[in-house]
This record gives C-alpha cells, sequence and structure tokens, in this order.
C-alpha cells in the first residue's frame, strides 16, 4: 500500500509499487455518471502515453470517478470537492495578479450531476476570460479535487519529471535524513518530536558541507523548525523534490563542540551506497541474532527476507530475528500478508472495508513455511501503508516485540490507479485498511510495545537503542 503532496513522498515508494503491478490489470466497466454520460474510469494496460494539457473535461472524468470508484464515493458530499477546486481557481487568479469580477461560486443543490453542470458553467465562463492561464487553472482545480478527499492514498501523479542524466544508483535531494519525516510535516506535525537534527548523510550537498548524524537544525531558511512544540511547513524545505532545485539555508548545532554556524544546500543528484538501494539487507548479530533491514515491501521482498534467513541460519542455532522497518515506505500488501506467514498461520493480518462496513480479509499464507523463531520489529515514523499493516499484525496477533516508536499512520488504504484522457494517473483506495482487531491505524499509527526514541547523542555516536533493546528482548 502506501503516502498526497509531501504525505506521498512516505508513501509513494509504496504506490509505485502498486501502480506497477496494476498496470497489467484488467479494465474495469465503465462507470455511469448518470444523465451526465458515462465517463471511462480505467484502469491502465501500460505505462501512460505522453501527457497533454488538462482541461475541463478531464477535471470531469476525475470528479466522476472519485464519485464511482473512492472508498467513500457512493456517500460523499460532491459539494466538498466542487467548493474546494473553485477556491483553488480563483486562488491561482489571485497569484497571477488578475481577477475575474464573475468568477463565483454558482449555488448547488446537493445533486452531484446538476452541481457539476452549474461548476463548469461557472469555471467555463471564468476561464475564458483568461484564455493563457486555462491550462494551470485546469491543473490546480483538479488537484484541489483531490487534495478535498484529505485521504493519504489519492493522489494526481502530473507533469512526472526525472532529474536529468538520471541513473540507477542517484538520489536527489539535499543528501540526508533528519529525525522528522516529510509526511509527519506536512500532515501531521503534532506527531514529530523537537529537536529536528540530522539522522542519516547520504551524500550530496550535505556531504559537501561535512555535516555529521546527530547535527541539530535549529532553522530552515531562517524559519524556525518548531513552535510551540509543533514541526512548522519549514521542515519540508529539507525534502525537495526535482525539479524544486531552491537552495536551502540552515542553521546548525553541533552539540558535542558547540559550534554553530550557517550553510546553504542546493538540491541535486547526488550517488547513494549502492548497498543502501537494496530493498532487503542482512548481518548476524551477537552470533545468534538475524538482523534483516527491509526499506519496502516490494514483490518478492519476503522471499528474500526468507532467504536473507536461511542463510544466516546454516551451520548454527539462531535466538531470533530483528526485522528492521524503521523508514520502510510500504509497498504491496500481499508481501506483508506473506512475510507475516513466516511468523504464524491460519489468521487474519488486515481488513480492507467499504463505506457500509463490508469487510474482506487478508488472511495469511499458510502456505508460506513458519521460521519458528522469536521475533522484534523496529519500527519508527517513517514505517507506512504495507509497514503498517505488518507492524499492527505483529502487535495483535503477538508475534513479537515492537521497538522504538509509533508508526506513520499513512495507511487508509490500498490505492488503485485510474488513467486519465490528458494521460495522467489518479489513484485512491477503494476499500480502506483496518487492523487485525478491527481497530483504524491511519492517522493513528502503531504503538511500540517498548517506546525508545533516537536522540542527537545517538546519532553523533552511531549509537542504537532501538536495536540494543531488541537483542536484550531476543536474548532474554
Amino acid at each position: 500500500m502506501t503516502t498526497i503532496s509531501t504525505a506521498a513522498r512516505t508513501a509513494t515508494a509504496g504506490l509505485a509499487l502498486l501502480l506497477a503491478a496494476a498496470c497489467t490489470a484488467p479494465t474495469p466497466p465503465r462507470v455511469q455518471a448518470g444523465t451526465a454520460g458515462p465517463t471511462v474510469c480505467a484502469r491502465p494496460q501500460g505505462p501512460p502515453a505522453a501527457e497533454t494539457p488538462t482541461t475541463i473535461d478531464v477535471v470531469e472524468q476525475a470528479y466522476f470517478c472519485i464519485l464511482g470508484t473512492y472508498y467513500s464515493g457512493a456517500t460523499l458530499d460532491a459539494r466538498s470537492l466542487l467548493h474546494a477546486a473553485f477556491a483553488a481557481l480563483t486562488q491561482e487568479l489571485n497569484r497571477d495578479g488578475r481577477d475575474v469580477p464573475g468568477a463565483t461560486m454558482p449555488a448547488l443543490t446537493g445533486d452531484r450531476e446538476t452541481d457539476w453542470a452549474a461548476f463548469e458553467t461557472a469555471y467555463r465562463d471564468t476561464t475564458d476570460q483568461v484564455p493563457d492561464l486555462r491550462d494551470q487553472l485546469a491543473v490546480v482545480t483538479l488537484q484541489a479535487i483531490v487534495a478535498a478527499l484529505d485521504d493519504n492514498h489519492a493522489r494526481w501523479t502530473h507533469d512526472v519529471r526525472r532529474p536529468p542524466d538520471h541513473y540507477d544508483g542517484d538520489g536527489y535531494g539535499l543528501g540526508l535524513t533528519t529525525n522528522v519525516t516529510a509526511a509527519q510535516a506536512d500532515t501531521n506535525p503534532a506527531t514529530a518530536v523537537a529537536p529536528l537534527f540530522v539522522t542519516t548523510v547520504h551524500g550530496g550537498a550535505a556531504q559537501a558541507a561535512h555535516l555529521r548524524p546527530g547535527d541539530i537544525i535549529e532553522a530552515i531558511n531562517e524559519s524556525a523548525p518548531f513552535i510551540d512544540g509543533k514541526a512548522t511547513p519549514a521542515v519540508t524545505a529539507l525534502y525537495p523534490e526535482y525539479p524544486e532545485a531552491r537552495p536551502v539555508r540552515l542553521r546548525l548545532l553541533r552539540q558535542s563542540t558547540g559550534r554553530r554556524w550557517n550553510v546553504t544546500l542546493r538540491p541535486g543528484l547526488y550517488q547513494r551506497d549502492l548497498a543502501s538501494l537494496q530493498v532487503v539487507r542482512s548481518k548476524l548479530l551477537d552470533d545468534d541474532i538475524a538482523y534483516v533491514r527491509m526499506t519496502g515491501f516490494a514483490s518478492d521482498s519476503a522471499n528474500r527476507v526468507f532467504k536473507a534467513v536461511a542463510r544466516l541460519r546454516t551451520g548454527r542455532t539462531l535466538s531470533g530475528v530483528v526485522l528492521d522497518l524503521r523508514g520502510n515506505g510500504g509497498g504491496s500488501p500481499t508481501e506483508a500478508a506473506r512475510l507475516l506467514s513466516a511468523f504464524v498461520h491460519g489468521k487474519v493480518t488486515a481488513y480492507q472495508c467499504t463505506v457500509d462496513a463490508r469487510c474482506e480479509a487478508s488472511p495469511t499464507d499458510d502456505t508460506v513455511e513458519l521460521l519458528g523463531l522469536p521475533l522484534a520489529v523496529l519500527t519508527d515514523r517513517g514505517c507506512a501503508s504495507a509497514c503498517e499493516h505488518f507492524s499492527s499484525a505483529v502487535k495483535d496477533l503477538r508475534l513479537g516485540h515492537l521497538v522504538g516508536t509509533r508508526t506513520a499512520g499513512v495507511v487508509s488504504g490500498p490505492a488503485q490507479p485510474y488513467l486519465l484522457a490528458d494521460n495522467t494517473l489518479l489513484s485512491f483506495p477503494d476499500r480502506h485498511h483496518l487492523g487485525p482487531a478491527r481497530e483504524v491505524i491511519d492517522r493513528i499509527g502503531v504503538p511500540p510495545d517498548h517506546h525508545v526514541p533516537l536522540t542527537p547523542e545517538d546519532a553523533a555516536t552511531g549509537r542504537d537503542p532501538a536495536l540494543a533493546k531488541a537483542l536484550t528482548l531476543l536474548h532474554k
């Protein structure tokens, strides 16, 4: 499964895996939009063709696709979508230094088709007066409709470009990771905990500026990262997406020396350590613990975990498995259920439910051989979507210990992609995710059994208190 806007940066890795799989899925029947005529809500059959300009007809297609297919589309008050869309339209006019006297929201009745007709008339009357803005007005209108769903697995994939000269192993950004994820800063800043500090330096501008793990970020572009204990929007500047090439100015504190200094980092390509790009990495700890780090629930990732444990088990008796899911953005719910099946059989790992509470169980795959080993799972706020599917099942089914911090709470439901007429992709859940105990995890996350946060001092000295706690638990 897996995260609109910045939240999608966490869930995008998981969503991309689902989109790739769905590109070969069969096309569903047309979604009938009543007297407004049939609107095709089609699943993609392969990579989309070249993108064409977004028009009001594409916006209409997306509107009726959502109402006919989205998880709560049948009960959704469509006026909320149209209000958000028209607000975005007028705001874009203002940003461009223009306005249209007649650009007023029409009266809406609650009838979806009648309301769309009124909205479209007002939209066309407005955009006809600013024809040079027509394309960008359609884009912001559709973006606003998707954002109005307020669903972390709803996204319109528009104008996706890759950095120039992209090659395998490249990353893009400032070359660092902090203890506050992009999704936290954007959608749930109350979950972030001060101070803001560097946890990993991957390369690029951060490495060139000699930043280190543990360095505390006191200001971002002259703005405080926390106000009254809550992360501010300034934190999102640490996670730019291509082609955002704006430099980011940081004020830093290195606690070990007391040094304070300013540095300006410019986003760009950087070559990542190839080992860090592996979805599954493993090693032996304390001569008897299999440590497996898994960065995403990609296709066949469960089998890769099984093979890693089997290799570490050769010629020795293992006392347990540490599965490190910190920063795991999700992916395939099937892989999550399959990995769980190595620790338990005959159980439900999650439920996928319609808006009227008709739920379909996601069972274990009992053809998977049980590992028969104690389990400890490391989690953090970067564990999202399918990662939360796995973590909640470990907790509810008492399969092992969860150690670290609460997960992201970005698990509304598996996103399904639909191809729009401009060759862009609209994706959203048609069902919502519940844990094995039918609890809501979305926006809440899965709490660890043992709360062990990372501190700046830990990051600076290379200590991993969550891993140390997991090893202690497995050796009991």
